[in-house]
């Protein structure tokens, strides 16, 4: 049977990361993730495990990326100027597809900002913080029990999509204590990055399957192949080859984006009539399910559409959101980051608010309830 426990956010996703499979760790502590680390470390050596505290970021994110390689599910956490630290290596992860998840619990910034304090302003960053073109996969989960299920769920994508995923908390969600069930490890469905079916004398590193993805060999199972952040033909060897890197930054892109639908997850509450919804996720989204109840309760017709998978973007179900709600509110603790995002996809169909804060406290009930009833009567 589940086991109902009382845990911060942070410990459950180190709980989540060690169902998922996970026994490495590498990272340097940062608030507010350093719990994510402390737990890990007690835990990891007594599943076998190895958690090693290294001398800085950079390092963290380059000796998970080794730990990987020798097939190891492996992870770091970070936050602020630590994710900063960590994207020319996390550019690395993808170029190479290196499977392996980055959590970071978001807080003020920039540079040290304030360390303390909650905010949603990596989102951009996750996005675009490493220099190139490359697909990406970020998830923010809104409760407790989801900093666990979607932990378990970024090792899954990582796995099979051979990708680095990142795991978006905000430091209200790291910090949060809820009531949670942790599932019997054999109910939990786990995904193993696709091992190579060709002998070593027939397999190419880098040659993709049917679903855009190499199959991936351990260093140490007998497969001798290279691994670079240059771009690549199939031997993992650097060419210089125009169609090589059109090929290959292509489909760094299309791994991710032919499978959407597999990827992408949201929550809908409230919107089957609904004339004005908010959009908001992480820890805001826990302010949006409140605000939407008092404003059913004055009679304006409210709902959420909360984004679970930040990136790639819900761009079908935001689209079909537009053409069903005259108004969309876009609530985040930044200056106005993914309101962006959603004026793209949306494209006129519907008007967009931007609902920002980024003073170090949460939005509140009230102040949201206030932007939607100001929406509703203009």
């Amino acid at each position: 049977m589940a086991k109902a426990v009382l845990m911060q956010g942070n410990h459950a996703c180190a709980e989540g990361a060690l169902a998922a499979g996970a026994r490495f760790f590498a990272g340097y502590p940062i608030t507010p993730s350093t719990e994510v680390a402390e737990l890990l470390a007690r835990r990891l050596p007594q599943v076998g495990g190895t958690f090693i505290q290294m001398e800085d970021e950079i390092a963290g994110m380059a000796a998970t990326i080794g730990a990987s390689l020798t097939g190891v599910k492996s992870l770091t956490a970070t936050s602020g100027p630590g994710f900063s630290l960590k994207q020319e290596l996390i550019g690395y992860a993808s170029m190479a597809e290196v499977p392996c998840v980055i959590v970071n619990v978001q807080r003020v910034g920039p540079s040290t900002g304030q360390p303390t304090s909650p905010a949603q302003a990596d989102i951009m960053q996750a996005r675009w913080g490493s220099h190139g073109d490359r697909g990406v996969i970020a998830l923010s989960p809104a409760s407790v029990p989801e900093c666990f299920s979607l932990t378990v769920e970024a090792f899954n994508l990582a796995e099979k999509y051979r990708t680095p995923v990142v795991l978006l908390l905000d430091e209200i969600i790291g910090h949060m204590r809820e009531k949670i069930e942790l599932p019997e490890p054999d109910s939990l469905k786990l995904i193993n990055r696709k091992k190579p079916a060709l002998p070593p004398g027939e397999f190419l590193p880098y040659k993709p399957e049917a679903d855009g993805v190499p199959p991936m060999p351990a260093y140490g199972d007998g497969y001798r192949f290279h691994v670079t952040g240059l771009a690549h033909d199939y031997t993992g060897f650097p060419s210089g080859a125009n169609s090589t890197s059109h090929e290959l930054i292509a489909r760094l892109h299309t791994k991710i984006t032919d499978h959407i639908d597999d990827i992408v997850t949201f929550e809908e509450q409230q919107l089957a009539d609904a004339e004005v919804a908010v959009i908001a996720f992480g820890g805001t989204a826990r302010t949006a399910y409140a605000a939407i109840e008092m404003a059913r309760e004055q009679g304006i017709k409210a709902g959420l559409f909360r984004p679970i998978t930040i990136w790639p973007s819900p761009e079908k179900q935001l689209a079909a959101l537009a053409k069903r709600v005259k108004t969309i509110i876009v609530a985040e603790l930044n200056y106005g980051q993914y309101v962006d995002e959603v004026e793209r996809i949306v494209a006129g169909q519907a008007r967009v608010i931007s609902l920002a804060k980024w003073n170090n406290d949460p939005i509140t009930p009230a102040e949201m309830l206030a932007a939607i009833a100001e929406a509703n009567v203009k």
